[in-house]
């Protein structure tokens, strides 16, 4: 009889605590690669020959192999317009800064509810079980235990997991007019004092500025494969904007 109810509760406790895991690794089996625009820039459309652009595009995160550039370039030629290497005799200004690549804040939350309640299910499960037939056999106990130790190596092998790119935009746009810039930054010095710096000019490009976040998910996700559409992710933004 102590056979039968130890074999009962670790086949109880192995398919409970499997579920988390389980649905992870289908809920989340396909590639799913999403790009999001903090505000929309609207750019005045222009003739053909003015179609000149400057793309300045640097890498600040852990990643410097990630590189946006020769993509956008090509990308932003295909839609008509001349890359140059002269600030001065562009129309437009494309400047952008990854900030981080990598691993995302959101997988680690996400992991977490994923693989929680498959290893809460594994040790509870076995333990109402255990409670629920009045038995006090230590190897009924240990075969509770067990399952749940089997269960944390389930959902150990099946992560949820997120990949992220974030980009800062700038965007300048010359027209005929006249922009008035004023700037004022407070600079600290040491732990009490600070100085203060602002300057005022006129120029005849108008500024515009966004953020771009494209985020990869998927169960035991690695880097070489969300890399690829990630990179297609920011490019279609960046040179969408034009």
């Amino acid at each position: 009889m102590k056979t039968l109810l130890m074999s009962a509760i670790v086949i109880a406790t192995l398919s409970l605590t499997g579920c988390g895991a389980l649905h992870t690794a289908v809920a989340k089996r396909n590639l799913d690669v999403q790009t999001k625009m903090s505000s929309s820039i609207f750019l005045d459309p222009v003739e053909p020959e003015q179609r000149t652009i400057f793309v300045d595009i640097r890498n600040t995160s852990d990643k410097p192999e990630f590189d946006l550039k020769p993509q956008v370039i090509q990308s932003l030629q295909a839609r008509g317009y001349q890359v140059i290497d002269s600030p001065k005799r562009a129309n437009y200004w494309l400047q952008a800064n990854v900030l981080q690549v990598g691993r995302s804040n959101a997988r680690d939350t996400n992991s977490a509810l994923a693989a929680g309640p498959g290893i809460a299910a594994g040790a509870v499960s076995g333990y109402a079980l255990h409670r629920a037939t009045g038995g006090s056999s230590g190897g009924a106990l240990g075969a509770a235990v067990g399952g749940a130790i089997v269960g944390t190596v389930v959902d150990a092998m099946v992560e949820d997991v997120y990949y992220s790119v974030i980009t800062d935009i700038q965007i300048m746009e010359r027209f005929d007019g006249t922009v008035s810039e004023r700037s004022k930054h407070e600079l600290i010095q040491g732990d009490s004092g600070s100085t203060t710096s602002s300057y005022a000019r006129e120029s005849d490009m108008r500024k515009y500025q966004t953020r771009v976040a494209s985020f990869a998910n998927q169960a035991n996700l690695k880097w070489p494969e969300a890399e690829p559409d990630l990179t297609q992710g920011m490019v279609r933004a960046l040179a969408g904007l034009f």
